[in-house]
């Protein structure tokens, strides 16, 4: 079993144990739920209170998970987070990072409570790139991880914008949520500037594989479908 194989079955074996819990994973895992699916350094969690939060790390360190100083963990959300990391052999780690009642960008500093990420989420399977197991917990739903995702509009997150953009339902509120927090026409102006560029193809290709045209096609008119209300 290859190092990020490894990585991704504990954080599954990770998930299967606090899945009783009630929480809600965004982030990476949760694009593998409706795109192909892709490898995620570590996964994100949102739970409502403190309370909740203390029940999944109690289970986390019966399965061998440590707490990390939040004050000094890098994560791709602030505002109130725990991460808990647990080593593995060659030195790799796996780690949960558990978001407490909201969820801020670090970037622009946009806020999407806790109530906002349970009342867009749902209960489906999440895959894994790796591993052939599939678990049934709540997860973002795409129109809400989509809008998520360009409000941050880090790297990363234009690529699973893009890979999401067929599986978005409601464009008209997909753009109002993201003009509640910032600019749209700026983060618009750049996703659609990154995706048009022959560096971003070879980059896509080397997480998914070779797309062909057409799904790239697809993908982008898709894309733009979801802007069209700025035209």
């Amino acid at each position: 079993m290859d190092q990020l194989q490894l990585r991704e079955k504990e954080i599954f074996a990770a998930l299967r144990a606090v899945g009783k819990s009630e929480f809600v994973i965004i982030g990476g895992y949760a694009a593998s739920s409706y795109a192909p699916p892709r490898f995620s350094v570590d996964c994100d969690i949102v739970v409502k209170d403190k309370e909740t939060a203390r029940g999944i790390s109690s289970i986390l360190r019966q399965v061998g998970y440590n707490q990390v100083s939040a004050g000094t963990a890098e994560a791709a959300y602030g505002g109130s987070f725990e991460r808990f990391e647990k080593e593995l052999p060659n030195g790799f780690i796996a780690s949960v990072d558990m978001l407490v009642g909201a969820v801020t960008d670090r970037g622009t500093l946009a806020v999407f409570s806790a109530g906002w990420v349970f009342e867009n989420s749902i209960v489906r399977n999440l895959r894994g790139k790796t591993i052939a197991e599939q678990l049934p917990l709540r997860i973002l739903k795409p129109d809400a991880l989509f809008a998520m995702k360009a409000v941050s509009c880090r790297p990363t997150d234009i690529r699973d914008v893009f890979m999401l953009a067929p599986s978005v339902e409601g464009s008209e509120w997909v753009v109002r949520e993201i003009a509640k927090r910032c600019n749209l026409q700026e983060k618009s102006d750049r996703i659609l500037k990154t995706v048009d560029s022959r560096q971003f193809r070879d980059g896509l290709q080397g997480v998914y594989g070779k797309l062909d045209s057409h799904t790239f096609d697809n993908h982008m008119k898709a894309l733009k479908e979801v802007f069209s209300l700025l035209s």
